[in-house]
């Protein structure tokens, strides 16, 4: 069981991305041979056979235009994996327990994220084996300052969004 909720790409957006990603690049389609590519769309790994897509994400470049707030330099886009077809892609698994991509080890940031769009804050993350009371953990202190108004959850390594959470 999880305190918090971490947020899939919108379905709305995902239509969007599976023509022309955020960096203005069409959709290139492929068939995950070995599949375990972190799906963003339904926040779990690729099976060998699906087909899916690597296109480039602004996160917080869609929030701020839904909400009006105006992150300038803080807008940044990103690699994330999602299904290449709406129809290949129920959403998130219901009744699915725990944090998507929580492998116990993994290195992760939590960016903070006031109204207007700026970073106020983050940490970086080594996922203990109870990978959800230190992710529950992490988004307490995060919303303890009542500033925050999102986190975005991002590997190290690579720098990709893996899910937002929003105050609740």
């Amino acid at each position: 069981m999880t305190t918090y909720t971490a947020r899939p790409i919108a379905p709305d957006v995902l239509e969007e991305l599976r023509v022309t990603d955020d960096a203005g690049r069409p959709c290139a389609a492929y068939t995950a041979e070995e599949g375990g590519e972190p799906l963003r769309c339904c926040l779990r790994p690729a099976r060998p056979g699906e087909r899916v897509a690597l296109v480039s994400y602004a996160p917080l470049r869609r929030w701020a235009a839904a909400t009006g707030a105006a992150p300038g330099a803080y807008d940044e886009q990103g690699p994330v994996f999602i299904h290449a077809g709406a129809g290949e892609c129920a959403g998130p698994q219901a009744g699915a327990e725990g944090y998507p991509f929580a492998r116990p080890g993994a290195l992760r940031t939590v960016r903070r994220y006031d109204a207007a769009g700026r970073i106020v804050g983050g940490r970086l993350l080594e996922i203990p084996q109870a990978a959800g009371e230190g992710f529950d953990r992490a988004f307490a202190e995060a919303f303890a300052d009542p500033e925050v108004a999102l986190v975005h959850v991002r590997a190290v390594e690579y720098g990709c969004f893996h899910f937002e959470v929003r105050r609740p």
